[in-house]
């Protein structure tokens, strides 16, 4: 058996927002089909959302459990996160300390899965 290709899928209730949102943190495209969506990067394909009108969010880190998340590495957490921002990301919870040489920021995308903004 040989597995051809992975994608890791999002359940989504607003499928726009949220296959855009990671389209421009990644720097890809969007592909759009009436109940999925699927993320491009470069020519690959890297997610996939699927309509799930009846959604809920997590509620990290003390409510409804997550049941995925994504590290993203970044060699500038300033910048990242600002992207992260104007794309519509909400902090969840910044680090004690950006200076050090190794850590992580957590965030929610729009549908309220979380993410994290990781260096070091």
């Amino acid at each position: 058996m040989k597995i051809t290709r992975q994608i890791v899928v999002f359940d989504a209730a607003d499928l726009t927002a949220e296959s855009t949102f990671w389209a421009g943190l990644l720097g890809g495209t969007v592909e759009t089909d009436d109940d999925w969506h699927t993320v491009y990067v470069g020519e690959e394909p890297r997610l996939g959302f699927q309509l799930a009108p009846n959604h809920v969010p997590p509620d990290w880190p003390d409510g409804t459990q997550q049941q995925i998340h994504l590290d993203l590495y970044v060699d500038d957490l300033a910048a990242a996160h600002d992207h992260a921002m104007s794309l519509g990301a909400r902090l969840l919870r910044p680090a004690d300390d950006t200076e050090s040489a190794e850590g992580f920021q957590v965030y929610s995308d729009p549908a309220g899965h979380p993410f994290c903004l990781c260096w070091g």
